[in-house]
């Protein structure tokens, strides 16, 4: 077998649990999005602006987390399975204490933040209490991030993917029992419910898995300093990315309530979408991260080179036939959300244009990823940064109100912030692996 064919074989057998994993949680919101839009458009907005800053701290925790599956590629590429154990431990350690202090933060500050950004009253009141109840779950999201990260790292993808979609159906079953009485504080205690079983289900997985002890799980290790500012620093700089394009993006949800409760709303359908689709290159990249880390981890520069030529076609292809299924689907998916007519007209149009930019964000994510794999860090950190916090929004404001283009200003932003980072990512790759 050629060495481009067993990378391929590899890269597909680790993306399509790790796009299941990922698409599963998408799912979970999506699922929340459509009880609660047919249940009230009211309601949708409350839970719109309660999950943005919720989905900020998630997503950017998404990023400090990222140390574990690098660290545990590469050991296991450097032959030494064995200091994964290790790695492993650091890893939900940290996560429980950031998910533990996140709570804090969002149950206190969340919702006199909303209160003071200058949207509605009413909205912001209502988004509060949602945002509180997602607080409580926020150190199980964490944790089961890190053992989910841990499974895929160490070629077992499939266990994480099987133990999300499982708690989706008990999520999906307390939406229709709660949502009809409570609304989106409903569907948060849905959320709540689907995290908890999620880690439950994750720590029997990652112990009783076929090579556990080999792994280290069972041996206290000794505290290796270096490794754990190795860990920490690829963590900072993912996380500080992650934070720069999740907080423009939530961002947006402000700029949005500026221009009216339908854009708020609409924005929410939009960026639902966006983020369910997003979770397909994310996924190429969590398998990409494995594959460049175990070359890196090895020395194999050349290896390096062929999984991101690999990588980048997969996830060209990828999003671009998801892109065209949105396009064509625009309005029957915008129905799904919503029965306002208003808003399904808005919602749609803003949804064709969406789709221009999920090709660009999808390399964007798989350059960023394979950067950190490979050892640069930082650069991809530095480049979303300047995307999406210097022009995406400010761009974004200027084009929905200043201009007066509304949701479709703040689409037109998120198109070209993602074109500017996806070049500069690609760009720093194919230099960075050159022979």
């Amino acid at each position: 077998m050629s060495l481009v064919r067993r990378d391929l074989k590899e890269l597909l057998r680790l993306s399509g649990p790790a796009i299941a994993s990922r698409v599963s949680g998408m799912v979970m919101g999506l699922t929340d999005t459509v009880v609660v839009g047919r249940h009230s458009a009211t309601e949708l907005g409350y839970m719109a602006l309660a999950w943005a800053p919720s989905g900020l701290i998630l997503v950017t925790s998404m990023g400090l987390l990222n140390g574990i599956p690098v660290l545990t590629a590469q050991r296991v590429g450097e032959g030494r399975p064995q200091a994964v154990g290790a790695v492993l431990r650091r890893g939900v350690v940290y996560a429980a204490q950031l998910g533990l202090m996140a709570a804090v933060v969002l149950w206190l500050a969340g919702p006199w933040l909303l209160a003071h950004s200058g949207i509605d009253v009413v909205l912001a009141r209502g988004a509060g209490t949602v945002l509180r109840v997602l607080a409580l779950s926020t150190p199980m999201a964490l944790t089961g991030m890190a053992l989910g990260y841990y499974l895929e790292a160490v070629g077992k993808p499939a266990r994480a993917a099987a133990a999300a979609w499982i708690a989706n159906g008990l999520n999906l079953m307390v939406d229709l029992w709660l949502v009809p009485a409570y609304g989106a504080e409903g569907a948060a205690w849905a959320t709540f419910s689907a995290r908890s079983l999620l880690v439950l289900m994750l720590v029997w997985l990652v112990f009783t898995a076929h090579g556990a002890r080999e792994m280290g799980l069972f041996v206290r290790p000794q505290r290796d300093r270096a490794d754990e500012a190795r860990q920490r620093r690829i963590g900072y700089a993912a996380g500080a990315a992650l934070f720069a394009e999740a907080g423009a993006f939530s961002g947006m949800n402000i700029v949005a309530g500026w221009a009216g409760g339908l854009a708020v709303a609409g924005w929410a359908i939009v960026l639902n979408v966006a983020a369910l689709v997003f979770m397909v290159p994310l996924g190429v990249a969590a398998a990409a991260s494995v594959l460049v880390a175990r070359a890196h981890g090895g020395d194999d520069r050349p290896g390096v080179r062929r999984a991101g030529k690999l990588v980048f076609a997969l996830a060209s292809l990828l999003t671009s036939l998801l892109s065209l299924a949105v396009a064509l689907l625009a309005g029957p998916i915008s129905a799904a959300y919503t029965t306002d007519p208003a808003l399904l007209a808005l919602s749609a149009g803003a949804m064709t244009l969406a789709a221009g930019f999920f090709v660009a964000d999808g390399l964007q994510v798989v350059g960023a990823q394979m950067l950190r794999a490979a050892g640069d860090a930082w650069t991809a950190t530095w480049a979303q940064l300047f995307s999406y916090a210097a022009v995406m929004l400010p761009l974004g404001w200027a084009l929905a109100i200043p201009a007066g283009l509304g949701l479709h200003g703040i689409v037109w932003a998120a198109l070209i912030a993602s074109l500017v980072s996806a070049g500069l990512l690609v760009s720093r790759f194919v230099w960075l692996s050159r022979p």
